[in-house]
């Protein structure tokens, strides 16, 4: 990450003219002559990921450290309204829509499809004053962000908010915008219909195989049989009187739902677990075990609702009316974007050796600590001359790069790791390398 490339950035999502334009198009421009609008935005960002108390009280602290013109608690917090709202939403939406502009990161079996998708929600605990608006499945007020993330680009791409009581299923719907893609998602999403939309839109999916379902083998492609097989022959008769448990992998042809829709099912084998079951569209290019790993990829997004709620404080939300609440949940949102997309820029082209990594990639966590003690500073470089700000862009990328290195990535790469080859050889392998040359 070059300070060029920091800045490049910075400028494009978060400059005072798109502030201000922002702000003007949604109504939060100063009516009242007190606010000071892009600085109030650029404070909702800051205070998003710096936490020392509740979050309302935060934004208020950081805008007033900003230099502006002071006001009462209560006319600073009336400024949480429906323009505040509609202001986030469209810089969230701006933000996006730069993230799924770049160009993805896969390599190897990763690269069958545009990009791969990762559908998924995370809950947000609320004031009990918001129970009518965001009722959840208790009796405390709750709601959801039904999130798509890309793997490609390692960040959210698309969003949405409902009441924390609604299913999962609903809030995903596929169109022809998905032709290409590659879907992962858990079994919140699993119905035969959806199986259905991914044949007709072109996208590869794997999902578990869900309980109750009932498919009906019709080939074997690769499986250990201890007796003739049967076209048709329900699952659970196949596993249990046909195959023989001798190998690792089930790989079969079955149908599923009403009006039999063919798909394929491949069962991998779980040291001390049993078999783990998937249901695919993807051709045979790629065999059970890879399927397995791809569907392991899906565990990003766990990852990613971790940081929004750890180091863009999700779940610290004070605020007691509607716009308020969603207009830090959009704050929230564009800081964890910005943070992962600083991340994918920078680990896509750190230079490699013989298709090994050479230095460590970069941590969002470690990423988002350092954005937050460096907020202010980045804040004033925004507002310096373009030949002035160029030292100081290089330095702050200096130091983000250098304290947000991931510790863990020899030890315990995760599997997008290891698929993008990012395995790097042992200290301990080096060294024996070095000897059995002298």
């Amino acid at each position: 990450m070059t300070g060029a490339k920091l800045r490049q950035m910075m400028e494009t999502m978060l400059p005072d003219a798109l502030l201000g334009e922002v702000a003007v198009a949604t109504g939060f421009h100063q009516r009242d002559r007190k606010r000071n609008a892009v600085k109030f935005l650029r404070t909702m960002l800051i205070a998003a990921s710096s936490p020392s108390g509740g979050r309302q009280a935060d934004i208020m602290r950081h805008y007033f450290e900003m230099g502006v013109e002071r006001v009462v608690r209560g006319s600073f917090y009336d400024w949480f309204g429906p323009p505040l709202e509609a202001a986030m939403a469209k810089l969230a939406e701006i933000v996006m829509t730069w993230a799924r502009a770049q160009r993805v990161d896969l390599p190897g079996i990763l690269g069958d499809v545009l990009d791969w998708r990762i559908v998924d929600s995370e809950t947000v605990v609320l004031n009990k004053r918001l129970l009518s608006e965001y009722p959840s499945t208790g009796d405390h007020a709750a709601l959801k962000v039904h999130k798509t993330l890309s793997v490609g680009t390692g960040t959210t791409v698309a969003y949405h908010l409902s009441p924390a009581r609604e299913h999962d299923s609903p809030h995903l719907t596929l169109d022809e915008s998905w032709r290409g893609m590659g879907l992962l998602v858990d079994l919140g999403y699993a119905s035969v219909a959806r199986l259905r939309e991914c044949q007709t839109y072109g996208v590869s999916v794997i999902i578990r195989l869900k309980d109750g379902w009932k498919p009906k083998v019709q080939r074997v492609a690769r499986a250990d049989l201890k007796k003739t097989f049967v076209p048709g022959t329900d699952l659970d008769l196949f596993l249990n009187d046909v195959y023989l448990e001798l190998g690792n992998v089930v790989d079969v042809d079955v149908t599923v739902g009403v009006g039999d829709l063919p798909v394929r099912l491949v069962g991998v084998r779980v040291p001390g677990k049993g078999y783990r079951f998937y249901l695919t569209n993807v051709g045979r290019r790629l065999g059970p075990h890879q399927i397995a790993d791809l569907y392991r990829v899906r565990w990003e997004i766990e990852t990613n609702n971790k940081l929004d709620k750890s180091s863009h404080r999700l779940e610290e939300i004070d605020a007691k009316r509607g716009p308020a609440v969603r207009a830090m949940v959009h704050a929230s949102l564009i800081s964890s974007v910005l943070v992962n997309s600083i991340v994918h820029t920078h680990n896509r082209v750190t230079p490699t050796k013989a298709d090994r990594r050479t230095r460590p990639p970069l941590h969002a966590g470690l990423v988002a600590r350092m954005l937050a003690t460096a907020a202010f500073r980045i804040a004033d470089t925004l507002e310096l001359p373009a030949a002035a700000a160029a030292p100081e862009w290089d330095k702050i990328a200096a130091i983000i790069v250098h304290a947000s290195e991931d510790p863990n990535w020899r030890t315990r790469p995760s599997i997008l790791d290891q698929l993008r080859g990012w395995c790097a050889v042992s200290v301990a392998k080096k060294k024996l390398s070095s000897r059995m040359h002298v």
